[in-house]
């Protein structure tokens, strides 16, 4: 697979799909690829090029700006953020992708964006409009998980840009990502100081931003206080490892449908693949079935599937498929390998990641019954709430 990089546009940010017809027919297909969290290489899939993707692809520079539905040509240049930069003022609602959203709910969503910055630069830069237009994008494309459940709040931060997960030097990759984490952090912190009041939350975020769910984790909830304000942590694509849950025990791994105060964490894969970046050879990861919910090796069939759906850059819905993939877990290295679907009809898009790796994918296979179970869980957290003020 080439190395060369392209932005997808209408994309250019988080896993922007949407259903197609595509090698089979009714079989959902994603029509613009989506990455890690964003970029394609110039070898294309058939399917993805019927889908549109090859169409619509540019080089990083520049990138066409369409998340208003315009052509025109807007150049995006990489600026490197060092750690000398100053803090963001959280304070200041602009710095803030969603602020509040849901007013009529009972629980709050701390949602932290994935990876959206394809430039070549260290951590994404908050001057650059196009590219925060791409990250408010790629919340989108997730939030019908848990909108009608949840108040939403979302931060800017400077996420490490997706060439930091190529890099040899291990130390380089968390110092970016470390940068990263202080601005959610920063941001959790005004949050907590000025908005939640006590209220319920979830936190949740997939790939780097389930990487920031885990560090808020470690940091704020061994708090016995905010411990008791947890409905659960939607952790999607990235792992809950052995270490991270011996190094902080208010890390539980979910172990049913039902559970609060747990984390809710897988990432997919064919049943042949045997590492990627996220669930490496050696590594043993505390994930759950998003249809069975539980934790061992029982498959859950596709019938009990009950939605995939790929989704705009607006958060529509465009295309959805009930019973388009089962799965199970693989009690080796605990990925989550999804059955009935190919690697031909939805290729793993980044060169990071080795044919048959369905990272891209990780919530929309999955979308209505994480969104169900969403629900549940904050019902149950409710119910249990009422009975212990009884």
């Amino acid at each position: 697979m080439k190395n060369r990089l392209f932005i997808s546009l209408g994309l250019a940010a988080a896993l922007m799909t949407a259903g197609c017809a595509g090698k089979n027919a009714g079989q959902a297909q994603p029509e613009e690829a989506p990455a890690a969290e964003t970029v394609q290489t110039t070898e294309n899939t058939e399917n993805a090029e019927n889908a549109g993707t090859q169409d619509e692809s540019i080089e990083a520079e520049p990138i066409t700006d369409n998340t208003d539905g315009s052509t025109e040509e807007v150049p995006v240049e990489a600026e490197d953020v060092n750690e000398a930069a100053a803090p963001v003022d959280y304070s200041d609602e602009n710095n803030w992708a969603y602020y509040g959203i849901g007013e009529d709910k009972d629980v709050d969503l701390f949602l932290v964006c994935p990876t959206v910055d394809t430039l070549d630069e260290e951590n994404m830069s908050l001057e650059n409009d196009v590219m925060k237009g791409y990250f408010e994008g790629a919340l989108n494309m997730e939030r019908g998980i848990y909108e009608d459940s949840c108040r939403m709040y979302a931060p800017y931060y400077r996420q490490m840009a997706m060439n930091g997960y190529s890099l040899e030097d291990a130390e380089e990759t968390e110092r970016r990502l470390a940068f990263a984490y202080k601005d959610v952090s920063d941001a959790f912190a005004y949050y907590i100081e000025n908005e939640n009041d006590g209220r319920p939350i979830i936190l949740a975020g997939f790939s780097q931003g389930a990487d920031m769910c885990y560090r808020l984790m470690e940091e704020y909830f061994g708090d016995k206080e905010l411990q008791d304000q947890l409905v659960a942590v939607y952790g999607i694509g990235w792992a809950v490892t052995e270490d991270m849950v011996e190094a902080y025990p208010q890390i539980v791994p979910a172990n049913s449908a039902d559970d609060i105060g747990v984390v809710i964490s897988f990432d997919c894969e064919a049943p042949e693949v045997t590492e990627t970046i996220v669930n490496p050879a050696g590594q043993k990861a505390y994930s759950i079935n998003p249809l069975n919910w539980k934790t061992d090796g029982t498959p859950a069939d596709k019938s009990e599937n009950i939605g995939a759906c790929f989704t705009k850059y607006s958060g529509e819905i465009k295309s959805e498929a009930a019973g388009l993939c089962g799965c199970y877990i693989d009690e080796e290295r605990g990925a989550l390998k999804v059955t009935d679907v190919s690697p031909e009809d939805y290729p793993a898009v980044i060169d990071i990641f080795p044919d048959g790796a369905y990272h891209i994918y990780d919530y929309q296979f999955f979308f209505r019954n994480l969104q169900e179970n969403v629900q549940h869980r904050v019902e149950l957290y409710m119910e249990q709430v009422a009975a212990a003020a009884a």
